[in-house]
């Protein structure tokens, strides 16, 4: 089985399973076609994490990049008065993503490299036709970057928005370049984009339109494999990969949640009150704390401690609070399930962040750079201030679902910027407190909290439950578009049949592919 967000990506993972390749085969496989077929929300040019349960265990990649050796606070208070810009070359950090399917497949994955990617060379060369929410994003982008017309997003426009094609339902694109690089990875397991001819390209290109990132950059990045995280509720281990990730933050709210006693319906207007207040718990605890530990200690056992879920439900009470911690912004990411005959199953998250990223797009290659240094804090006191060679605050989080023994249940994910954490939170509940099957977990209406008292409603949460969080302070506003909920997939197998059985994103063209 393969759930994602868009229908030829999980096509893609599916024909990797039928050639006999494992869920690693085809969740690569799916994430290449991703670049290509749903390229408003991640790129080649972008970051990856992955969970993976294989041989009995479940292993954790973290495949995000890191600051360039030149890009300082000095450098930011000299060209953009200290502050991060979201476009252009400054918030671009070394991609991960490529060396990240080359390191999963090495140490997991069964088929030839060169044929996993095999599906996403033919969508890029012979083309597709748009499925409706991509068509829609595209053009959102396309109209935006219209208006600040942009020098540096000449080779966007060139790539995206060649003549003659307009981005809308059925409408067909191919990319050239993106065939010729996919073609260039898959012949040098992801080499030649770090050390090879494609990393000449991107430097060449940074050193003429002003960019930091250099090709000593590319070829110090690695991959690192580390230990998931996970807390228990309910007779379940939600697993997450540890910081400079944001998935502690869905833990930290899970664990305030334990301590208390939930309504038994779900949407009972005070559950839904204190799910709220202890993800605004967890955000407080990430947003101050989660940095890149290579660089900056982080306390995840103190973070994950029963002692720190009791403090935090001090701040917890009948009427709404302000966390008074920095508020989230928006994101552009695409997650991916599989699972195969075996018992092997992948959650495996990448995404360009913010739409099509940083708008800078490598000449003649398909390579839409992304633009994760937006998310470093300017604060030189701060765990997360930006310094070279350290990887930023990332949002993307793939999660896995446990039992309390240690069995595995299935990959999930919501992405969506800072709407992970709480998609994560929303679905491990939707799921394991109130018995829902993954398809109604997805559906379900789901809530925001932006910052402060603010949040955010989908309009099928009802006019009644809306009146009563505001009676409870909360500052709500409903929401009619789709996409600022995030995106979620989920797959679970049967511990006795081995049956699977998933669920995908209504809110986007999502789709299940099975064999």
């Amino acid at each position: 089985m393969v759930a994602t967000s868009q229908p030829l990506a999980a096509q893609a993972g599916l024909w990797a399973l039928q050639q006999g390749g494992n869920a690693v085969d085809a969740a690569i496989a799916t994430a290449a076609a991703l670049t290509v077929v749903e390229p408003t929300s991640n790129g080649i040019g972008g970051d990856l994490f992955a969970l993976v349960w294989a041989g009995g265990e479940l292993h954790g990649l973290n495949a995000s990049g890191a600051a360039p050796a030149a890009l300082t606070l000095d450098v930011l208070r000299e060209h953009h008065g200290g502050q991060m810009p979201r476009l252009g070359w400054t918030p671009v950090t070394v991609p991960g993503a490529v060396r990240g399917w080359a390191d999963l497949h090495a140490r997991l994955g069964r088929l030839d490299f060169e044929l996993v990617l095999t599906p996403a060379i033919r969508y890029a060369e012979e083309g597709y036709p748009l499925s409706p929410v991509l068509a829609a994003n595209w053009a959102r982008a396309a109209t935006i970057y219209r208006r600040l017309n942009r020098p540096d997003m000449a080779e966007w426009f060139a790539t995206f928005l060649p003549d003659g094609f307009t981005p809308a339902p059925g409408a067909l694109w191919h990319s050239p370049g993106h065939a010729r690089t996919l073609r260039e990875i898959a012949r040098t397991a992801g080499a030649a984009f770090y050390e090879g001819e494609l990393a000449a390209q991107i430097g060449a290109h940074a050193r003429a339109g002003g960019g930091l990132l250099t090709g000593a950059d590319l070829a110090a990045h690695r991959s690192e494999w580390v230990t998931p995280i996970h807390t228990e509720f309910d007779g379940h281990r939600v697993y997450e990969i540890p910081p400079n990730g944001q998935g502690i933050a869905a833990l930290i709210a899970l664990n305030v949640l334990s301590g208390l006693e939930l309504p038994e319906r779900r949407d009972d207007p005070r559950g839904l009150h204190l799910q709220i207040e202890a993800m605004k718990r967890g955000f407080h605890d990430a947003h101050s704390d989660v940095a890149d530990p290579r660089h900056v200690p982080v306390d995840v056992p103190g973070l994950l401690s029963s002692a720190n879920a009791n403090a935090h439900r001090a701040h917890l009470g009948e009427r709404a609070h302000d966390p008074q911690t920095r508020a989230p912004s928006t994101g552009g990411t695409v997650y991916l399930a599989a699972a195969d005959e075996d018992g092997g199953m992948v959650s495996l998250i990448q995404s360009n962040y913010m739409g099509f990223g940083s708008g800078v797009v490598v000449p003649g290659t398909g390579i839409a750079l992304h633009n994760r240094g937006h998310n470093f804090h300017t604060d030189p006191a701060h765990p997360n201030a930006l310094a070279p060679g350290k990887r930023p605050y990332h949002t993307i989080i793939p999660g896995f679902l446990g039992r309390a023994d240690g069995t595995p249940v299935g990959p999930f994910g919501v992405m969506g910027g800072f709407m992970q954490p709480q998609g994560h939170l929303q679905v491990v509940l939707n799921t394991v407190r109130y018995g829902m099957n993954p398809q109604q977990a997805l559906d379900a209406p789901r809530w925001q909290w932006l910052d402060g008292l603010r949040v955010e409603v989908e309009p099928s949460l009802g006019e009644g439950l809306t009146r009563e969080l505001m009676a409870r302070g909360h500052s709500v506003t409903v929401q009619p578009e789709a996409g600022s909920f995030g995106r979620g997939q989920m797959i679970r197998r049967d511990p006795q049949t081995g049956v699977l059985e998933g669920g995908t994103e209504t809110r986007t063209d999502g789709h299940i592919a099975v064999w």
